[in-house]
């Protein structure tokens, strides 16, 4: 077994699909409609879904916002260069709700970026060299 894709309901397609692919990176591998049941069906990813699991952005027509509620947390992406990645993400537009910097009670390099939707994305700092980039004075944000 092995995990397929995660399922978030968008309130405007376009503006989201420029978020994960203008401002995350990441390749819109399939979309298509269906009019019978006034949905679309938008799957984006950093590799093909035979490989890697991807993000489904679905969009049922008409309906522009959702209560996102308290049980959602965030999906997590782990990245070589945090400060590097926050700052691109910036620069595309992105928002950046939590600065890099260690986790509360760990060491662990985190931020979160914020989609369209007010879905979180944590940012993860996947390189054993994480204080190359890392500014004079920690973060000291909690998650």
């Amino acid at each position: 077994m092995r995990l397929l894709h995660t399922m978030l309901r968008v309130g405007n397609l376009d503006e989201s699909l420029k978020f994960y692919c203008d401002v995350l990176g990441m390749k819109l591998l399939r979309r298509k409609d269906y009019p019978g049941g006034e949905f679309t069906l938008a799957f984006v990813g950093y590799g093909e879904e035979a490989d890697h699991t991807v993000l489904e952005l679905t969009y049922n027509w008409g309906t522009e916002t959702y209560n996102l509620g308290d049980g959602y947390g965030h999906i997590a992406i782990g990245v070589e260069d945090i400060y590097a990645t926050c700052e691109a993400i910036r620069d595309r537009g992105g928002k950046v709700t939590r600065e890099p910097g260690p986790m509360k009670h760990g060491s662990t390099v985190i931020a979160f970026v914020e989609d369209p939707n007010g879905y979180k994305i944590e940012l993860i700092q996947l390189s054993s060299n994480q204080a190359t980039s890392a500014p004079q004075q920690p973060q000291t944000a909690s998650v």
